[in-house]
């Protein structure tokens, strides 16, 4: 008898439809798994069969195969456990159920407990597309699934209660919505930097607009410390950026039953050290890297010319496009990809190049040539320069407070509706996000603006590319003084964010 059970699976950050069938026939007795197994599906074999045997269940004595289908395609992980262990039971008369408008996901152990898995966001939304009315989960798995609204999340604890609930005899109670607590944890405050302020300005203005930022300055300046503040002035994420940012780490496994969904945007800080791979993804299960784990949040790279080439090169393409596409000869696979990239790093290698002290002892040609280890490319995508000078005694002893992230988040949020309000909900997200079409309707100078515009870019050397930065940059400026139009402050504080004396724009 051949019984099919409906389960789903994972391909990038993206859900599809598996049909797991099972038949059972005479012959000696063996258990094959066939439609592109891989190594922890293949081990199911196991897993399913001593859960069987320890939740009251008889093995079935024949011979068994399980089909994945669509065959064609590579199956990985080990959410089809729960699903091969219910089309067995149900092929063999065991256990009886509807199962067409319903699926089931999750991990077995040996005693017929049910383990979260990876990627249930992602799967639940797929299970949403398909029609799909009930979603059998492990319990530690409920809380995610829920997020994804319109479906009954049965949050399943074991094999037994399972069998219960299916034949009626104790129903399992469907999840209810997760929802998140009155509090959010606190971060690091800008209360708590002193001085600095031309780089708080260029942080608020990063956040408002969405854009990439870079910090230049010796070491104790402050610039670790200032970007790792940023996150608690980033504007309120919305629930479908929410929904977005926590799919791609539902697939890494970084979501928890108590914290299903990323109620703040990700802040991604990656070692040095970290390969192209991890950058930007892949393996031989193709898996997301550093850059889609930032989506929607930031990507901080400190000491920016200690990585290595290749790995930055690797940002220029996702930088552009917001999504990062990896093509292997198994096939490819795509992943969102849209951060703010803020970037802190040396002018030299002491560090101390142009230091008030003068104790840099790099000659001119070793600064060329650590500066040189980023490249022109990657640093005409960074829409902001910003030079961070040490910090004077005077403001160091300085008892007053500095201006809280609250205070600069409010202004950060208001440059944004702005912005929502503009774009429309078909739109860019943000300001950096602008396309042709906007920057020619919304960020048009005038005659005085135009002529500032014309002189910079004589002088400066700007490439059309940072030339429409720029303009998005001031366009920023403008809505955070919450000016309908770009005007001449505005635009010259966002060339003077290109002209830094220690990167050429």
């Amino acid at each position: 008898m051949v019984y099919q059970v409906r389960s789903l699976g994972l391909h990038g950050v993206e859900g599809y439809e598996v049909r797991v069938e099972c038949d059972l026939s005479g012959g000696l007795p063996a258990f094959d798994l066939v439609g592109l197994p891989d190594a922890a599906v293949k081990e199911a074999r196991e897993r399913v069969r001593a859960a069987v045997k320890n939740c009251g269940f008889t093995f079935p004595v024949s011979r068994i195969t399980v089909n994945l289908a669509p065959a064609a395609r590579k199956k990985a992980g080990t959410v089809y456990d729960l699903p091969i262990l219910v089309g067995i039971l149900c092929a063999g008369g065991q256990l009886s159920c509807r199962t067409e408008e319903a699926a089931f996901v999750g991990e077995l152990s040996l005693s017929g407990a049910l383990r979260p898995v990876a990627g249930m966001l992602p799967m639940a939304a797929c299970a949403k597309r398909l029609g799909i009315k009930e979603l059998y989960v492990p319990a530690d798995s409920a809380a995610e699934a829920t997020l994804i609204q319109g479906l009954t999340v049965y949050p399943v604890p074991d094999v037994a209660a399972l069998a219960r609930h299916l034949t009626g005899e104790e129903p399992i109670s469907p999840a209810a919505p997760w929802r998140p607590g009155d509090t959010c944890p606190a971060g690091p405050d800008f209360s708590e930097v002193k001085g600095q302020e031309n780089v708080k300005r260029a942080l608020e203005i990063a956040a408002a607009g969405g854009h990439n930022l870079c910090m230049v300055g010796p070491p104790g300046s402050g610039k670790s410390m200032l970007a790792r503040r940023l996150p608690s002035i980033l504007p309120d994420m919305t629930e479908a950026e929410a929904l977005e940012a926590t799919e791609i780490h539902s697939v890494v496994g970084l979501t928890s039953k108590d914290q299903p969904l990323l109620l703040q945007r990700p802040f991604r800080a990656p070692h040095h050290t970290v390969s192209p791979m991890g950058m930007a993804g892949g393996g031989a299960n193709p898996r997301p890297g550093e850059i889609s784990l930032a989506h929607n949040g930031v990507l901080f790279l400190d000491e920016l010319p200690e990585f290595h080439k290749d790995v930055l090169e690797v940002l220029r393409q996702p930088m552009e496009d917001g999504v990062v596409t990896l093509s292997r000869a198994s096939g490819s696979v795509s992943y969102p990809a849209r951060f703010m990239l803020v970037c802190a790093m040396n002018p030299c290698k002491c560090g101390w190049y142009g230091h008030p002290s003068g104790r840099c002892r790099c000659t001119e040609a070793a600064v060329e040539k650590y500066q040189g280890r980023v490249s022109g490319p990657l640093m005409d995508r960074i829409d902001l320069h910003v030079e961070v000078p040490p910090v004077e005694f005077d403001e160091l002893s300085r008892a007053a407070p500095a201006e809280s992230s609250a205070d600069i988040r409010k202004r950060v949020n208001a440059a944004r509706a702005i912005q929502t309000a503009r774009f429309g909900p078909n739109g860019p997200s943000c300001n950096a996000r602008m396309g042709r079409r906007e920057l020619e309707q919304y960020c048009a100078l005038d005659d005085g603006c135009q002529a500032m515009m014309k002189g910079a870019f004589t002088r400066l050397g700007l490439t059309a590319r940072s030339h429409d930065r720029i303009l998005r940059v001031a366009r920023t400026i403008a809505d955070l003084d919450s000016s309908e139009a770009i005007q001449a402050p505005h635009l010259a504080e966002a060339l003077q964010y290109r002209s830094s004396r220690y990167l050429v724009p």
